[in-house]
This record gives C-alpha cells, sequence and structure tokens, in this order.
C-alpha cells in the first residue's frame, strides 16, 4: 500500500491557517490597525470600500520597514516581537505570532509601500494568493500603507457567507472602536465608500469615549479607580438609570488590549444586581493592568480570550471597586426593610379590654374559593378542549378518508394563525406569553415578537407597495448618534423614508424625526 500523507502545498496551508485568522473584513481591518500601532504610529488613517469587501488601506506613519522586512513579513511565523518561547509572557505588543500578514495575503491581492524615516527611498510590494507578484524601489511617504482588495477572492466560498454591507460595516466599527478606546493618544480616521465616518483627536480616556459614543454620554460616566498588588483597575462604569437593551457598550482591556471575558463581566453585573432593570446592561469601560507573566494572551487566534493566573482575585477586586464607585454617588439598592413594624396605641383609663369573637364555619375549605373553582373549570375545560381535538379517529378507516378530504397545498407554508374561532381557552404566562389550544396541539406565542412580527410584515408590504403613510410630529424628536450609529442611519436612510420616516440632519451627529409612520402614532419616536 502506497503512503498517503503528503504535505500540503504553502498556498492551500495559509488559505486554512487564514481561515482562523481571517474570518471577515472586520479581522483585516484589526489586524492592520494593531501593527500600525505596534509601529509608533500617531496617526492611522482607515479606507474601507463596499464594506471592505472590495478595498481595506490603513495609512500610518510609524517606523515603517526596509525591503527585506517588508518581504519577510508576509512570511509565516516571521515576527519582531518575540524571539524565545519565555517572550510569550513579557508581551506588551499587540501582535507577536507572525501570522496576519501572511494570512491576509494568502486570500486577498495585497499591496505594501512602506519607508523608514532615515531611508531616501521606500519599497512597493503586491502579492497575490501568497504569490509574489512585484518588489520595487518606490518613493512614497514614511510609514507604512497597506492596500488589501478583493478579500476571499480565491475562497469563493468564505466570500459567500459574507453578510450584507451594514452588517460587515458594523463589525468594522466594532473592532475600530476596540483599538481606538485604548489608545486616545492615537488619531484615528475611519472612511467608508469616500464618506468619513469617524475622526477622533488625541486627547485622553473620557474625551475619547465621549467622541466615539456621543457627548450625551459625557454626563452618565463614573470613575473607577483601584491599585493593589495583584491588579490595577481604572475607566469608567455607567449610571444606573441610563441602562441599554444590548451589551455594546461593555468593554475589558488588559494591559491596553481588548479582551472578552464572561467571570469579570458577571463581577460587574453583581455590583449593578437590584440597581438596574432586568435585561438590560451597564455601560463600562474597565482596563485592566496585570504583569504580563500573570496572564496567557496565546489561547485563541483572535487573542480575545485571556486566562488569568488569580481570576478570583481580580474577580473580587474588580466587584468591589465598581461597588465603591456606585456608592461614591449615592448609587444603592433599594433598602429592604425586614424589621418587624410596631405601632403605638394609646389608652386612655374608661378602655375595655374584651377577647375577639371568633367565629367557625365548619364547611369553609380553603383550597375552594370561588375564584379557584373558577379557574379550575377553566383549566379543566382547557385540558379536555386539547384532548379532544388531539383525540385520534375511532378506527383507521376514518383516517384516510380525513386525509383525502384535505387538499393538496405543495407545502405552502403561512404565517396566519390556525383558524379556531369557536375555541377562546388561552391564558397568558409570566406577561409575556400566550399559550392556546388549536387543532394541532398547544400553541405558545411570544408577544413582544408576534408584535414585531405583525410591525415587520406591515412594514414591507408598505415597502413593497409604496404607499405608507407619514404623521408629522408637532414637536420633532431630536437625536445625537455615535458615529457607528450614524454609518448604519446613512446605509438604511432610503428604507426608512420608504416606511414613511421623514428624518433629517440637523449637523454632523445630529437627525430630526419630523415624522413617524402612522402605523406608530401611539409610540414615542
Amino acid at each position: 500500500m502506497s503512503d498517503i500523507i503528503k504535505l500540503l502545498p504553502d498556498a492551500v496551508a495559509n488559505q486554512i491557517a487564514a481561515g482562523e485568522v481571517v474570518q471577515r473584513p472586520a479581522s483585516v481591518v484589526k489586524e492592520l490597525t494593531e501593527n500600525a500601532i505596534d509601529a509608533g504610529a500617531n496617526e492611522i488613517h482607515i479606507i474601507i470600500k463596499d464594506a471592505g469587501k472590495t478595498l481595506i488601506q490603513v495609512i500610518d506613519n510609524g517606523c515603517g520597514m526596509t525591503a527585506t522586512d517588508a518581504r519577510m513579513c508576509f512570511e509565516r511565523h516571521a515576527t519582531s516581537k518575540i524571539r524565545n518561547a519565555d517572550d510569550l509572557f513579557k508581551i506588551r505588543t499587540m501582535g507577536f505570532r507572525g501570522e496576519a500578514m501572511a494570512s491576509i495575503a494568502a486570500i486577498s491581492e495585497m499591496e505594501m509601500r512602506t519607508k523608514r524615516h532615515d531611508a531616501d527611498v521606500g519599497t512597493k510590494l503586491m502579492i497575490a494568493g501568497s504569490e509574489v507578484i512585484s518588489q520595487e524601489a518606490f518613493q512614497c511617504a514614511n510609514g507604512t500603507n497597506t492596500i488589501v482588495r478583493n478579500l476571499f477572492f480565491n475562497v469563493p466560498a468564505r466570500r459567500k457567507f459574507l453578510k450584507s454591507d451594514q452588517t460587515e460595516l458594523k463589525h468594522i466599527i466594532e473592532e475600530f472602536n476596540r483599538v481606538a478606546i485604548p489608545n486616545p493618544d492615537i488619531k484615528f480616521t475611519l472612511t467608508h465608500n469616500d464618506n468619513e465616518i469617524i475622526q477622533t483627536e488625541t486627547g485622553n480616556l473620557r474625551q475619547r469615549i465621549v467622541h466615539l459614543f456621543g457627548k450625551q454620554i459625557n454626563q452618565l460616566l463614573i470613575p473607577v479607580s483601584v491599585e493593589t498588588s495583584i491588579v490595577n483597575i481604572h475607566g469608567f462604569i455607567g449610571k444606573p438609570e441610563k441602562t441599554r437593551k444590548t451589551s455594546d457598550q461593555q468593554f475589558f482591556f488588559v494591559n491596553n488590549r481588548y479582551m472578552q471575558h464572561p467571570y469579570f463581566r458577571r463581577a460587574i453585573m453583581m455590583a449593578y444586581e437590584n440597581i438596574i432593570q432586568p435585561n438590560t446592561f451597564p455601560s463600562f469601560f474597565i482596563f485592566l493592568e496585570v504583569d504580563p507573566s500573570q496572564v496567557d494572551i496565546n489561547i485563541h487566534p483572535t487573542k480575545t480570550e485571556i486566562k488569568f493566573e488569580d481570576e478570583r482575585s481580580i474577580f473580587q477586586i474588580l466587584n468591589a471597586g465598581v461597588k465603591e464607585s456606585l456608592g461614591k454617588f449615592n448609587i444603592k439598592a433599594p433598602m429592604e426593610f425586614t424589621e418587624d413594624i410596631t405601632r403605638d396605641v394609646h389608652l386612655t383609663s374608661s378602655t375595655e379590654f374584651k377577647p375577639p369573637v371568633i367565629s367557625l364555619n365548619p364547611n369553609y375549605n380553603p383550597f375552594e374559593t370561588g375564584k379557584q373553582k373558577s379557574k379550575d373549570t377553566y383549566y379543566q375545560n382547557f385540558n379536555q378542549n386539547f384532548y379532544n381535538e388531539n383525540k385520534p379517529p375511532a378506527n383507521w378507516e376514518s383516517l384516510y378518508e380525513a386525509a383525502k378530504s384535505v387538499p393538496n397545498t405543495d407545502l405552502e407554508l403561512s404565517m396566519d394563525l390556525p383558524e379556531d374561532s369557536e375555541n377562546n381557552n388561552f391564558f397568558q404566562l409570566k406577561e409575556k406569553y400566550i399559550l392556546t389550544s388549536v387543532k394541532s396541539g398547544l400553541m405558545i406565542i411570544d408577544q413582544v415578537r408576534a408584535h414585531e412580527r405583525v410591525l415587520f410584515d406591515k412594514f414591507l408590504l408598505l415597502m413593497q407597495d409604496r404607499r405608507s403613510a407619514t404623521q408629522k410630529q408637532l414637536f420633532p424628536e431630536q437625536i445625537e448618534l455615535n458615529p457607528s450609529d450614524k454609518a448604519i442611519f446613512t446605509e438604511i436612510s432610503d428604507q426608512l423614508t420608504a416606511v414613511g420616516f421623514d428624518i433629517s440632519f440637523l449637523g454632523k451627529n445630529t437627525i430630526a424625526i419630523n415624522g413617524i409612520p402612522s402605523e406608530l402614532t401611539n409610540l414615542n419616536p
């Protein structure tokens, strides 16, 4: 039998490895921006077209590279950050594996222009699918200009799984925020389809947060600062009265590197326990400074999952620090009065004490109140109807006769609820679900999702028929958008107009809702 195990060609191996590092255009933005930060840049310009599917360009004024380094950076496991295994536990840079550039080059068409500050001329390098097309001396500005075109051009299966431009742009902005927040001393610019989305100026952490998430967040930030021998914690948390429906404004950073840590997130959520509404999320921007030898960042391809040597202690310190900050601003959980309430009764000399008269009803049954009887009858009827509707036919002949009487619908799908007008047995569970019996069994309806679906179908019909009606507002609602929300709003503004919204810009990031769809006149915009 001949040997069957073979070494994969480098191009194939690089494409496989790229699947771990480059998942979508946002991954490329992250890797190239982190490289620019490691190069010591204080100005970084990110240019995107078609949400990164057509073009991703990152321009920095960092240290630049020599011609040899420019070629070597596209080799796998080629890096300037570490020299031996011990260096992994001293890492302060964003990158260290030497995988990103090789992975990106394997699935795209890349061009790099780079020049060191002390050099007279730079280098221009072009690569497509891991193959070097050309390398030549080139006159360019100091720093590095990396251009990525046609991402996944040679992996059509991966390109097919990319989402819409709005979704991919949203992910790019998320990665942009994760890099921009911990680096307030760097000026960032993000441009999409020739429209400037975000431009930040240098400043402090609070100024960077306000610039990225809007002026309204400035009044909601509570500073956090804890210094211990195990960890130093600083940053901001949000006031409980302004929580969010999603956790999109919750950020953890360890040694200025973004991370996801559900255990530490739980420490913060426990500090907010009983002072925020259920199913809401406070904002926080927390920075942990830990000895690099006490953490392991080399456990995940994207380096967002990090292991700590003493997680339990950090959990307790973080929880206590957040509670202390909330306490300084007189933010407390509502008091629970467990003491017995006593009342003084004023007596006079003429007051007579008489034993209370107690009358007993021997036929009284505390488990059979009138209300309970009606409820028992209700559930009994519900169960009986449910049983009758699912009762099998008396014989097998009637089963097939019933089947013949049912017309063939060719598996047509219908979103209409089953008609069962004569059956009014239903009840509400936890003010959230509706349970009712239907001919096919038991139906459980999520009220919120059902209402959303009704509105969705209605707006979809309005968009198709182009007959939406707009209800003008007497006092237009003004909303300030953060840069990411503004980018998404710009992409979907035509669809909003189609369903009946009348929205205009009052400033760079402020919009006015002048009218809403007539179907939403009972709602606050």
